[in-house]
């Protein structure tokens, strides 16, 4: 009995030890349950007991110059969940492009964001973009024609508004520029939108 008893606590030691992530580069703070560790340029996530809840990747999006007064993309320093939803990236001829995955990390927000802020009170602003064929040229090459808005947009990715259009943006690599969100989610309420240099306050109607 002594023996079985010893065994029992020998793989209940091991259970608690084994697994457990080192040799790391970042821990960041707990945010819905999870916390995002850094092995150079990959990142994973970790539940509250040590386990890997998502395992190392390279697509998500974080900025060592993330700063609280930003109000899009660039307030993110490290990976993190808001809203069960987490901003991933990948690049598209030279331009990143923005989506989200969920808390199983799979993709439930497409690639669609040229700029986007984190999720909060389940909603976030961000401007997204059409690629529409036109057609050929004379030398046969394909011709597109692209749309931008800036949207809000609920964590199953429906759009809720379309809050302003955007014009002159630049989609090819040497110009492109990620362009400013002109929008800010102020509570569960309200909404400030800037049109023309003026703020307007909205009531959020759902």
């Amino acid at each position: 009995m002594k023996k079985i008893t010893t065994l029992i606590a020998a793989f209940i030691y091991m259970g608690l030890s084994a697994q457990l992530p080192d040799n790391l580069d970042y821990v960041s703070p707990f945010h819905e349950g999870f916390a995002a560790i850094q092995k150079e340029n990959k990142w994973a996530f970790m539940d509250d007991t040590g386990n890997i809840a998502i395992d190392y990747r390279d697509d998500f999006y974080w900025n060592t110059d993330a700063k609280a007064s930003y109000n899009d993309i660039r307030v993110i320093a490290y990976p993190q969940f808001s809203s069960g939803r987490c901003v991933v990236q990948k690049i598209v001829d030279g331009i990143p492009m923005f989506g989200f995955i969920d808390t199983s990390g799979q993709l439930v927000i497409e690639y669609q964001f040229l700029n986007v802020a984190p999720f909060q009170n389940g909603l976030t602003t961000g401007i997204i973009f059409e690629k529409v064929f036109r057609g050929k040229n004379e030398f046969n090459l394909d011709i597109y024609e692209f749309k931008f808005h800036e949207v809000l947009m609920d964590a199953d990715g429906n759009i809720i508004e379309f809050l302003n259009r955007r014009d002159n943006i630049q989609m090819t690599k040497r110009r492109y520029r990620t362009p400013e969100i002109r929008s800010k989610i102020l509570n569960g309420n309200l909404i400030a939108v800037e049109k023309d240099n003026l703020w307007e306050i909205k009531k959020l109607d759902f």
